[in-house]
């Protein structure tokens, strides 16, 4: 991810993050009222680009080793760009369930970039199913592409629960005289036990920017949940 940051900035905010990752990883902790890796997240936007600043808060937590409880610190206090940030990088950093107060926290906000954030590869590993059905339906409410959902072809996979809120989810719309989204029929698809076996579904950045939410190595769950 940083090479290819790197590739798409200029050299002053080459250096800036250059310089900024060292000092994390030099001083991971928090030093005084606030860690200066903190401080570089919060420049991150104005120093790279909004276009670029996700993907650089998401090496400045790596390279600052953060844990949950920095995470969380951050997610806090942060805007909703940090915040996105931090639930990106969650796959990076957290191997267990300790940061998904953070996801849950995002799907209750209506914040769309927030909410494709939060339904992640971090989501797909941890969420138990009855979350993971509500985020599901949670992207349809809120018109966030199902294609955000990460493992959403495995989760999916027969999964009659999901179905059945689906169907009650059209059925409202129909009667109330609104269109059914698109992606619920997608996805209605995806849970008849009779398609084709479910495989992961990865997502690939399609802006020519870094990718973020994408990490390599990610490896996908096995097995379905109840």
């Amino acid at each position: 991810m940083h090479s290819r940051l790197n590739s798409c900035l200029g050299p002053a905010a080459r250096a800036w993050l250059d310089q900024a990752l060292d000092e994390a990883a030099a001083h991971p902790g928090i030093h005084g009222p606030i860690s200066v890796w903190e401080l570089r997240i919060a420049e991150a936007g104005r120093r790279c680009g909004p276009e670029y600043a996700d993907a650089a808060r998401v090496l400045l937590l790596h390279a600052a080793r953060a844990d949950p409880d920095a995470l969380t610190r951050v997610y806090r206090q942060g805007t909703a760009a940090e915040r996105r940030a931090v639930l990106q990088a969650l796959p990076h950093l957290v191997t267990g369930p300790d940061a998904l107060p953070l996801v849950e926290d995002a799907l209750r906000t209506n914040d769309t970039r927030l909410v494709a954030a939060a339904v992640g590869p971090y989501a797909a590993r941890h969420l138990d199913a009855h979350n993971w059905r509500h985020a599901v339906l949670k992207c349809l409410f809120t018109g966030v592409p199902v294609d955000e959902v990460s493992d959403l072809r495995r989760r999916a996979h027969a999964d009659a629960e999901l179905a059945r809120m689906l169907g009650d989810y059209a059925e409202e719309r129909t009667a109330a005289g609104r269109p059914v989204p698109e992606d619920l029929h997608r996805v209605l698809a995806l849970t008849d036990p009779t398609a084709a076996g479910p495989a992961t579904a990865g997502r690939t950045p399609t802006n020519g920017a870094p990718g973020p939410s994408a990490p390599s190595g990610t490896r996908a769950s096995s097995g379905k949940e109840s």
